[in-house]
């Protein structure tokens, strides 16, 4: 991606890496094995990395400490080096020259201090992964999929992209045109492992808003007529967006605390001692799906820089691209959200950047194996979009052959059945997500990206009506935008950061969008990772104390009677929780009597009996736990023991309200517990819409998937 916004990265360096602590560099407690650490090798080959080398010597560790990377690279840790050559660092320099920044290509070239050093920060931040005291650079791997992010993002909190060219099978290149040696890689350390790399890596923070004027600004055809209508529906200001700088100001005055679990005498997992911390930022994000200028040349005839706003709202006139009974407005005021144009176009936009290599989960699907990463059964995320809030439904399985959004395939869902795709009616294939090729890093920001869609994406009559007769499972954590931007959710690491993440209450701080939190909630995210739970992707939501915790729920796609349902892993650690639900945040009214959330699905009050091989018998206790207003666990998720219909019998859906909805309407659901020990757990996992023709099918019964 050519984009001439080195000066604006230069001048903003000193704000963006001012990160880190005023501790200094313990360099006492060095190894002093004959292994080599990281610099040690470097320095035995200075006729390589010296400028590199030079380059760490004169970058502190942050804003606050005398300390340096190169200090930094001499002591205990696991970190992950991708250090340039001399020769890399030259022709970056020769590359500023061309920029008019410097005269020629040398540090003794830069006329003020503040630019020289804030570069030496861009090239030292941006090269260095810090693994922790957990991440081993043995266990760390690269993303198998082209565009993927690695784990952990730097020491800019960047995360680097990986690139693979079919053509070059051992090539490997970082932030798409940084080409790491053949030879030279996988260098282990004592602590850590290097990776050298023939260009600088020096990815540029501009913003999706920059990204988008730039493609107008100079024809780069590709997204020439999405940009237009993005910047003309008024998402110029929302796209230009990082960071919460006041957050960020708190948490580095200490007035963001973490959660000592134990202190307060409770263990978010049995065993654990670590405290829950709280994110050190909080980022904004963007994931844009966007047709492509072919597809509009091709749709409405004229060449891409030449199509408007008006031509592109009467193609949607003329083809329907939006619901019979959506309001809308005609007229060129684009940034309206009355305007079929812009609610057309933010329907495209989701409020979270979303990387290529986590458009989905693969986790703990039925089948999956996580060592071998084989797709097996249809794994799905619900999404709300920006502007008026509609599902987006992203979707892949092993038949699908990549990533869709909306789709709708015939499924082999029967009780003896696989839950593999049988067919998808051409109609209902959905829009593919081009997620993998060469293009993709030409059109990412730091602060989102833009991938390209095969077909119109429209939330049409047909759309809604397939994703009526759909069972919508939402993770929980698919509710918080935040979650995914800040690189929260699922992150492949056991570093008890990454394990346990603690969200402040809103009397400190509103991290969380779509949830309310009294003053005496304590809200912890368990990534689990590596965990083996029955939880959908393993992972869960804890609070403790007296806690009232308020939820903003996705939409309904029509309007119907619908169920809304609430899983739990039951277990003693657990408490009890009144639920209460309604359109009215202020008004919100009990779904019935407390639910006792250590209580098993097992339990024969609620019905239960273990499955037989006689499925008519398995369909009426399945109708008698119902009765009860209780379903059990399902068969697409499993451990280690199974399914977790079988394998964990004791999981349990919790149905909390069957009542007609709208979907023009936004829906709460607040968990307040009942108990005076403020040491038991609120749990949350996944929830569910579902429609009545579904769960309450003549012809075809509920699947049990």
């Amino acid at each position: 991606m050519k984009f001439n916004c080195r000066l604006f990265t230069i001048l903003t360096a000193v704000i963006l890496l001012a990160i880190g602590c005023s501790e200094e560099i313990d360099v006492s407690n060095r190894y002093v094995f004959k292994e080599e650490t990281l610099v040690s090798y470097m320095e035995k080959h200075a006729e390589t990395y010296s400028e590199y080398l030079d380059v760490l010597k004169n970058t502190p560790v942050s804003e606050m400490s005398n300390s340096t990377i190169y200090q930094l690279l001499t002591a205990r840790g696991n970190y992950t080096v991708f250090a340039p050559t001399n020769d890399a660092v030259h022709q970056y320099l020769q590359e500023l020259v061309e920029e008019d920044i410097i005269t020629e290509p040398s540090w003794e070239a830069f006329t003020k201090e503040r630019v020289r050093d804030s570069i030496r920060k861009v090239i030292a931040y941006s090269s260095i992964i810090d693994g922790g005291d957990y991440q081993s650079y043995e266990t760390y791997s690269f993303p198998t999929q082209s565009n993927g992010e690695l784990q952990l993002g730097n020491m800019r909190d960047r995360k680097l992209t990986v690139r693979y060219v079919d053509s070059e099978p051992d090539s490997i290149y970082m932030n798409y045109d940084c080409p790491m040696s053949i030879k030279n890689r996988d260098i282990p350390a004592i602590n850590g492992v290097l990776h050298q790399m023939e260009k600088v890596i020096a990815p540029k923070d501009i913003t999706i808003a920059d990204l988008m004027e730039d493609i107008i600004d100079k024809k780069k055809e590709g997204f020439i007529v999405a940009s237009r209508l993005a910047l003309a529906c008024g998402l110029k200001d929302t796209f230009n967006v990082i960071e919460d700088n006041k957050y960020r100001e708190m948490y580095m005055k200490g007035l963001i605390p973490n959660f000592d679990g134990q202190a307060a005498g409770w263990t978010f997992k049995s065993g654990n001692t670590a405290p829950a911390y709280a994110p050190e930022h909080r980022y904004y994000g963007f994931t844009v799906f966007a047709e492509t200028d072919d597809f509009w040349r091709n749709e409405i005839g004229k060449e891409p820089i030449d199509i408007t706003c008006n031509d592109v709202q009467q193609w949607i006139i003329k083809n329907k691209q939006f619901s019979t009974n959506d309001i809308f407005e005609t007229d060129e005021n684009w940034a309206s959200p009355n305007n079929l144009l812009n609610q057309w176009f933010t329907y495209h936009v989701l409020p979270m950047r979303i990387a290529a290599n986590r458009l989905v989960f693969h986790v703990n699907e039925y089948g999956y194996n996580q060592a071998l990463k084989q797709l097996t059964i249809p794994v799905y995320e619900f999404y709300a979009t920006m502007g008026k809030r509609r599902l987006l439904k992203i979707y892949e399985s092993k038949e699908s052959n990549g990533i869709f959004l909306n789709r709708f395939p015939v499924l082999d869902n029967s009780r003896r059945g696989t839950y593999h795709e049988l067919s998808c009616d051409n109609k209902k294939v959905g829009c593919h997500i081009d997620n993998y090729s060469e293009k993709v890093l030409d059109y990412q920001a730091v602060n989102g990206m833009i991938y390209a869609i095969d077909k119109p994406l429209s939330y049409t009559d047909e759309v809604r009506e397939n994703l009526a007769k759909s069972r919508i499972r939402f993770d929980a954590m698919s509710l918080f935008p935040e979650v995914m931007t800040n690189d929260i959710r699922k992150k492949n690491s056991v570093d008890p950061r990454n394990q346990f993440v603690h969200f402040p209450p809103n009397k400190t701080y509103r991290y969380l969008d779509n949830m309310d939190m009294n003053n005496e909630t304590q809200f912890v995210y368990l990534n689990a990772y590596q965990y083996n739970w029955c939880n959908n992707q393993e992972d869960e939501l804890k609070a403790v104390g007296n806690y009232e915790i308020t939820i903003k729920l996705p939409p309904v796609p029509r309007k119907g009677t619908y169920e809304l349902r609430y899983r739990v892993l039951p277990n003693g650690d657990r408490g009890i929780v009144q639920f209460y639900f309604g359109s009215d945040k202020e008004q919100l009214v009990p779904t019935g009597i407390p639910v006792d959330l250590r209580k098993s699905g097992t339990d024969k009050s609620y019905g239960y009996e273990a499955d037989t091989d006689d499925d008519i018998h398995n369909a009426e206790v399945d109708k008698h736990m119902r009765n009860n207003n209780r379903m059990r666990g399902e068969m697409s998720i499993q451990n280690s023991s199974g399914p977790c219909r079988t394998g964990s019998p004791g999981n349990l859906r919790h149905i909390l309200v069957r009542q007609t909805l709208d979907p023009d309407k936004t829906y709460y659901l607040r968990l307040k517990s009942v108990l005076e020990n403020n040491k038991t757990e609120m749990y949350m996992d996944y929830l569910e819409w579902c429609a009545k023709e579904i769960y309450d099918n003549p012809v075809e019964p509920e699947d049990i998937w």
